[in-house]
């Protein structure tokens, strides 16, 4: 996976409005995005080049500032993936993550799965202007290796590949460039994990129940298919090699085959009675232990301290309560987000149903003096624009439903209401977010230290 670029939306000759509407109107094109694959933040999809437009207005008469020509409208990023690796949908979310971490949900933005070409694709455009009005996006000198760098951080967290060459210069590996071991693929881990059972198995189905006793999901078919414990998807036992089909297996079962294992096994974890904190002291202080070889591959000493100090300072000594709050923190961030988007979706129909309110009003008597002349054509003729226009309304409030229109003022009150809310619900937005990532990485690096593949092995450290 790799985010290919990110570009500065400017007028380029033209104006604002007709800026944006190009770049909003080619990430949305309904032929690429079959009319479902777009999501948001601080606004409506269909209508944020709109927001953006009174965002940018409002930035203006707050501080004043107007660059001109060359200023900067919003900006675009493009996120790629290796083709089959994810589907739309899974891109659409992967690029909504990129983009929340990334703008640190302080600007609107609208993201835009694209399935027209062999490797699914996100295009994200996020406001220059921050939600409040009061700045905007400071871009600065390499963002475009920072976003690269957080591109490939939310790939490793998913389990996907990224690009090792992104093109930086040349001979350059993409994790050296990081700073990172590489991390072995699914197919290697399986192919690890059957190297350190085989030997150990007696038949077949031995090595069937040694998979499954360690965590495996076993698919049967045509081509019996393997999922990790924390796999996203099953792998077909005819891509693991010639050493790892049926019948080499039962060759290297019965001593027929012998087979060198590439790489040093991992022996399967077996937890012991001891809290978190004396686990990965144990884990760490022999350098060559697999779980501190684990852990140099994917995180550094910075995040092993924080990690110590967030579970000495919260008293998260035990896993269960550790893994009760990480939910918690989760649950309560989706919970305001939800309905932050909720919100969001209301206030554009309070918008267009004042909007047919309105209209509504306007026309009332037009088309009671249609009905009164008994459907007269020469009074329709004269008047055809307003009653067509007052049938239009009074189907779309058929379509909603609606057995009493509200008011003008009801409306106005909701609307201020719900703005009032959001603004409260983006004041907690960044706490909870901040908190949730803190203690989900927390739980996340004790785990991967510890070597953890199922949540049932922790039972043993919530004793004592």
């Amino acid at each position: 996976m790799a985010t290919t670029w990110i570009k500065a939306i400017h007028k380029s000759g033209g104006s604002i409005a007709a800026a944006l509407d190009r770049s909003t109107d080619y990430i949305k094109d309904s032929a690429k995005t079959n009319d479902e694959l777009v999501d948001s933040f601080g606004c409506d999809p269909y209508t944020a080049q709109s927001e953006f437009l009174f965002s940018k207005r409002q930035y203006e008469q707050k501080t004043g500032r107007d660059q001109g020509k060359n200023d900067v409208i919003a900006y675009h990023v493009r996120m790629s993936f290796r083709p089959g690796e994810v589907t739309a949908e899974q891109a659409l979310e992967l690029g909504r993550k990129l983009a929340t971490r990334w703008t640190k949900s302080k600007h609107q933005f609208i993201v835009a799965a694209h399935t027209n070409t062999k490797n699914p694709h996100v295009h994200i455009i996020y406001n220059a202007v921050n939600v409040d009005c009061t700045g905007k996006y400071q871009d600065f000198k390499r963002s475009a290796i920072a976003l690269r760098r957080l591109s490939d951080q939310i790939c490793l967290e998913h389990g996907l590949s990224i690009i090792e060459k992104p093109g930086l210069s040349k001979g350059y590996n993409r994790h050296e460039y990081l700073g990172e071991t590489k991390l072995p693929t699914v197919r290697e881990q399986l192919r690890e994990l059957m190297d350190y059972i085989i030997p150990n198995c007696k038949d077949f189905d031995g090595f069937i129940n040694a998979l499954e006793t360690a965590g495996v999901a076993i698919k049967r078919g045509k081509q019996l298919s393997f999922k990790l414990p924390d796999g996203k998807k099953f792998t077909r036992q005819d891509t693991l090699g010639d050493d790892y089909s049926i019948e080499a297996i039962l060759e290297r079962i019965s001593g027929k085959r012998v087979v060198k294992p590439k790489t040093k096994p991992i022996p399967i974890h077996q937890p012991q009675s001891e809290n978190l904190l004396e686990q990965i002291q144990r884990c760490v202080v022999p350098k060559n232990s697999p779980g501190y070889d684990r852990w140099v591959a994917v995180f550094n000493i910075k995040q092993l301290a924080k990690t110590f100090n967030f579970l000495q300072e919260n008293d998260l000594l035990k896993y269960t309560k550790l893994s009760e709050k990480a939910q918690q923190a989760k649950d309560d961030f989706n919970a305001i987000s939800t309905r932050i988007q909720a919100i969001d979706a209301r206030l554009p129909e309070i918008s267009i149903l004042q909007k047919h309110i309105g209209t509504y009003s306007k026309t009332r008597d037009i088309y009671a003096g249609y009905r009164n002349s008994h459907w007269s054509k020469k009074y329709y003729s004269e008047n055809k624009d307003d009653i067509d226009l007052h049938k239009t309304t009074k189907k779309a409030f058929d379509e909603l439903g609606l057995e009493k229109l509200p008011t003008i003022k009801m409306l106005q009150t909701e609307y201020a209401e719900l703005l009032a809310e959001k603004k409260t619900l983006y004041s907690k937005y960044k706490g909870a977010r901040e908190y949730m990532l803190k203690i989900l990485a927390v739980r996340q690096n004790a785990e991967s230290l510890l070597n953890f593949k199922d949540t049932a092995k922790m039972k043993d450290y919530n004793r004592g």
